[in-house]
């Protein structure tokens, strides 16, 4: 037996042979929320970006690129918000595009640093005048005010959980039927284990 309630803000239950969980409404769920904002705002960039063939990734790329004279990948990622793994092969495909220049740090060959190329900055004059519009259209629909404050509280949420500590699960024991269910192998962004 499954019994969902539906209202602003309630509890959603499930209860089946004697399990008894409970979650927030999906609809209060932050996560989502934020992912739904995210999309609703994309969906307004993504056909700029692509009439000038570039992913919302590169784009992040070559945004966050303008902003200094080079950096290194990780630091990078931590800025763009990608994983490693998933920004290398992003900067493989602009280096090959012309769009990024890679070098070796001379004292550390598996330290390598990355800068916007001048095919780069061109790109990026031609796609800023699309997406200024674009945010300009944003604001006038949401209201300066808000997109202020959306602003703000974005910040303090990443200030106020950046001083937690993330909790870690590893060596927690699950019930064998979990773990039958679950499987073995993980899936998704890689585990953190001590």
């Amino acid at each position: 037996m499954l019994a969902w309630t539906r209202g602003k803000g309630e509890s959603v239950t499930s209860v089946k042979a004697g399990v008894n969980v409970k979650l927030r409404s999906f609809s209060r769920s932050v996560p989502m929320s934020l992912l739904l904002a995210r999309e609703s705002i994309m969906a307004h960039f993504r056909p700029a970006l692509k009439l000038f063939n570039i992913t919302e990734q590169q784009w992040r790329v070559l945004r966050a690129l303008a902003s200094v004279s080079e950096i290194e990948v990780m630091e990078l990622a931590k800025a763009t918000s990608l994983l490693a793994p998933s920004l290398s092969r992003i900067l493989r495909d602009m280096e090959e595009r012309g769009l990024v220049i890679r070098r070796q740090v001379p004292d550390d060959l598996r330290r390598s640093l990355t800068s916007i190329s001048p095919d780069g900055l061109k790109l990026m004059d031609a796609v800023a005048p699309y997406s200024e519009s674009i945010y300009q259209e944003i604001t006038d629909k949401v209201g300066r005010e808000k997109m202020d404050l959306l602003q703000q509280l974005c910040r303090e949420v990443v200030v106020s959980l950046g001083e937690l500590t993330p909790e870690n699960y590893a060596g927690t024991k699950l019930d064998p039927e979990i773990l039958r269910i679950v499987g073995d192998s993980s899936r998704g962004r890689p585990r953190l284990d001590d």
